[in-house]
């Protein structure tokens, strides 16, 4: 088995997964047939020297969720609605792109920031100011997370969530990728993006309870100038977390994370797990490595 950290994220009736040089899509089309899409990742992304440097390379895990996540997302979208001439990007990928940042900004960062400003006056301190305000952003998003998961669709892409787990456990417990083998194991896992968003959100709170309490414009733009730099952070406590899995420290630093993605994740079928295990599938043959 490779050393190499594979993982993706799922789509609608699918799963993209990501490789060292491919990213793969496979997706269960109406009449039952499962379509899988692969192409490379950008070199000048990927294979560029920054890429590998510490902290630096984070930001590859901000390109995965805004640019290679939407693009899976809208892909697998029209291949549920047997679309003809189905494009893997595009210009309204980048529109996409652009409203859903719109939107998670406005709802993550600036909304907890104008709630907390009503009764700014009434808190004694700018520590305890920028607590309530991370704590809002907290409540935010698990909300955000308990409220989706009730829609029947979302419970199915949240079901493909759990595909692709059970099949990078499978794999990275050198087991069969085969349903019945797959089936058996868990569906969180430490790499889970879920994990990531919470950290991220989690060292916000931190860093941001230190940075006094400035006028709404600049506090607004230092929360904007952190989101790398939290990305960045978070993503290297993901990788060391992937690398110790027995630390008994590490194990009670990633549990928030494990107990937060039963809100994102759900059982599969058998035919799920099918779909996932294709996507798996075909970045491990683009890498040169049989299953």
């Amino acid at each position: 088995m490779s050393s190499v950290h594979y993982g993706g994220q799922a789509v609608i009736e699918g799963v993209m997964m990501r490789g060292t040089h491919n990213v793969a899509i496979a997706i269960r089309k109406p009449s039952g047939e499962i379509v899988v899409h692969g192409e490379p990742l950008p070199a000048r992304i990927y294979n560029s020297r920054w890429a590998k440097l510490p902290f630096l390379r984070g930001l590859t895990g901000l390109w995965d969720t805004l640019v290679l996540g939407i693009r899976a997302l809208m892909y697998s979208a029209d291949m549920a609605l047997e679309e003809e001439d189905v494009k893997f990007g595009g210009a309204a990928m980048w529109g996409t792109m652009a409203m859903s940042l719109l939107i998670g900004v406005g709802l993550f960062v600036l909304t907890p920031m104008l709630l907390v400003g009503l009764v700014d006056r009434l808190i004694p301190s700018h520590l305890l100011s920028n607590l309530a305000e991370g704590l809002v952003r907290l409540l935010f998003f698990v909300s955000y997370l308990l409220i989706v998961g009730r829609l029947s669709d979302i419970q199915r892409v949240f079901s493909y969530h759990g595909a692709e787990h059970k099949t990078i456990n499978a794999y990275e417990n050198g087991v069969p990728l085969t349903p019945t083998e797959v089936q058996r194991f868990g569906t969180a896992h430490a790499r889970c993006g879920t994990s990531f968003l919470l950290i991220v959100l989690l060292l916000f709170v931190l860093l941001t309870s230190f940075l006094g309490r400035p006028s709404l414009l600049v506090r607004f733009a230092s929360r904007l100038l952190l989101l790398p730099v939290v990305s960045a952070i978070a993503y290297e406590f993901i990788r060391f977390s992937a690398n110790h899995p027995d630390n008994v420290l590490v194990r009670a630093l990633v549990a928030p994370g494990m107990w937060l993605q039963r809100l994102t994740t759900r059982e599969p079928e058998d035919s799920m797990l099918e779909v996932s295990i294709a996507a798996l599938q075909r970045v491990l043959a683009d890498d040169g490595l049989s299953t």
